[in-house]
């Protein structure tokens, strides 16, 4: 299959995601933004395991690369949202919360990515 269509469609499925999450989990205008900081955990998680599970195979991968990591877990995630939730924090004087906020997601999207990556080496090993 055309890998454009297939990082094209998988995209248009993680952003449908995204957003039904962001309706499920809405914010204040001046709350933590939780479905952003929800998506890219949720996000980190599935990249990890991911990750691993294409590592055991070949180059015929690639369409599932292009389709899930690319397409569906890029449309899922967002860095876009929550760059400019940071600035919005900025902008409303709310540094602390935009200190904590960047500090948070970090390092729990990293360390979601490094539980993902470390249950599918228990699932796959």
């Amino acid at each position: 299959m055309n890998p454009i269509i297939l990082v094209m469609s998988g995209g248009a499925i993680g952003a449908a995601l995204r957003y039904g999450l962001s309706r499920a989990l809405p914010v204040g205008a001046t709350g933590w933004p939780w479905p952003t900081f929800a998506v890219n955990i949720i996000g980190g998680l599935c990249m990890g395991v991911l990750a691993i599970w294409l590592m055991r195979g070949d180059s015929s991968t690639e369409p599932l690369r292009l389709f899930l990591g690319v397409g569906v877990l890029g449309g899922f995630t967002t860095f876009s949202a929550f760059s400019v939730e940071m600035a919005y924090m900025v902008q409303r004087g709310q540094i602390g919360m935009a200190t904590g906020y960047a500090a948070v997601s970090v390092i729990l999207a990293l360390g979601a990515t490094f539980a993902g990556m470390a249950a599918a080496k228990a699932i796959w090993a």
